[in-house]
């Protein structure tokens, strides 16, 4: 699907959409449990595959689309072997839960997804696997997907690298505790940290709390086993990951945007408050009410910063394209797992973003953006890749560019934020 998008700056109210990353956390973990009501929960191409993949273990999964309301029947921490692959389609967060979960069958579980996520790289979670009691392999013998697991998880040992994704470590979290025998895990340069904070946080309101110790980027777990989860009641907060785009849209564009329901939460990319602010842009987040306010600065107002983002690795598209109008240079840093998403994301956001004229430099962890008023954004036809978050991030582009902008395979938005593209029209002055 290609859309195309005009100059144009947003006004009015919106709510932010439901986090995909509670709802996939919510879901997996119910589906361990007894009987779980899951309120406002995001229901995208990712999150339906997570749904799919609780109901191949045995969970009865029933939808409630007049009160936004999953209804969960558990495994009560036993899932069944499935009769068929499981499919995650193009999301990493149910591939990597799901392998791990499925260590608890009696039988053997293989799981796969499309042609990107056969891509992606899982030997550390594969590997820890192995040494808590189950078999687990890469069946192409790379440590991608198609994989196969063999149970059952028993509990022991095992230290991991954890620097290209911490939904390895979120999935042991959620696994181990229903193994027969303590586990220890030792994970290693540990990337996106909030993300695993919001797995425990879960997995508390379920009734299973997870001790850590941490010495820099390194972290120590200790899981008891034997246990049970209760997830009877979860809320899923809004997501600040999808309502960055549309904060950065209006900070970027002669605008003005009131987002309700972002509430704190243990969101990392809550940051984007943060960040927007220290570029110069009109940002007020009421915390308590859930609102956050915006006001479009002119052209060449924000500026460049320098910036870690090692733990909001999913800003980064975000952050790129408001560095692109800023005056000066962005630096951003610390993201190489970048790499290692549904697409090598340094990689082709340099490469599309150069074609609306923005003077950026890929490095080997992050990105160099030089903005300014004499460098404006050019119209472009743009590829998104297939990947949810360039498709996004490149709309916020052609909202500050001159001309009409071509994107190509907008439709993949759908992945996580469903009704993005129509909500952008819909905060379009006519």
């Amino acid at each position: 699907m290609e859309i195309t998008v005009r100059k144009s700056g947003i006004k009015g109210e919106i709510t932010a959409p439901p986090s995909k990353s509670y709802t996939h956390r919510a879901i997996a973990i119910a589906s361990l449990a007894q009987k779980s009501d899951i309120f406002y929960p995001l229901i995208s191409e990712d999150t339906k595959a997570t749904i799919n993949a609780a109901e191949c273990l045995g969970a009865v999964v029933e939808y409630d689309e007049h009160v936004r309301k999953i209804r969960i029947e558990g495994t009560e921490g036993q899932p069944r072997t499935p009769e068929d692959v499981i499919n995650a389609e193009n999301s990493g967060t149910t591939l990597r839960f799901f392998t791990a979960i499925s260590s608890l069958c009696d039988g053997t579980t293989v799981l796969t997804g499309d042609a990107s996520l056969r891509k992606r790289p899982n030997s550390p979670l594969l590997t820890a696997l192995n040494d808590l009691g189950a078999e687990a392999i890469s069946i192409k013998g790379d440590g991608t997907a198609p994989i196969e697991v063999r149970g059952k998880l028993k509990g022991g040992e095992t230290t991991m690298d954890a620097s290209i994704s911490s939904q390895f470590i979120s999935a042991l979290l959620i696994a181990c505790p229903l193994a027969e025998k303590p586990s220890y895990i030792a994970a290693t340069n540990l990337s996106s940290v909030p993300y695993m904070r919001m797995t425990a946080e879960v997995l508390e309101q379920a009734g299973v709390k997870i001790p850590f110790s941490r010495s820099s980027n390194d972290y120590a777990f200790h899981v008891e086993g034997g246990k049970r989860y209760e997830l009877r009641r979860f809320t899923v907060p809004g997501d600040f990951s999808s309502a960055s785009y549309l904060l950065a849209a209006a900070a970027i564009t002669d605008s003005e945007l009131r987002i309700t329901n972002l509430f704190p939460s243990t969101q990392g990319d809550s940051r984007i408050v943060e960040i927007l602010r220290d570029m110069g842009a009109d940002i007020k987040w009421a915390e308590e009410s859930g609102v956050v306010e915006v006001k479009g600065t002119k052209e060449g107002e924000l500026k460049g910063i320098k910036v870690d983002m090692r733990e909001n690795p999913d800003l980064v598209p975000t952050i790129a394209v408001s560095a692109a109008v800023a005056a000066g240079t962005t630096e951003i840093t610390g993201v190489a797992h970048l790499r290692y998403k549904e697409t090598d994301r340094l990689r082709f956001l340099t490469e599309e973003l150069r074609k609306m004229g923005v003077r950026i430099e890929e490095k080997e962890d992050g990105l160099v953006i030089e903005g300014g008023k004499k460098r404006r954004l050019k119209a472009a036809k743009v590829y998104s890749h297939d990947d949810h978050r360039l498709a996004m991030a490149l709309c916020i582009a052609a909202l500050s560019a001159t001309g009409e902008t071509v994107i190509e395979g907008a439709e993949c938005a759908e992945v996580s934020y469903p009704s993005f593209f129509e909500d952008i029209r819909n905060l379009v002055p006519i």
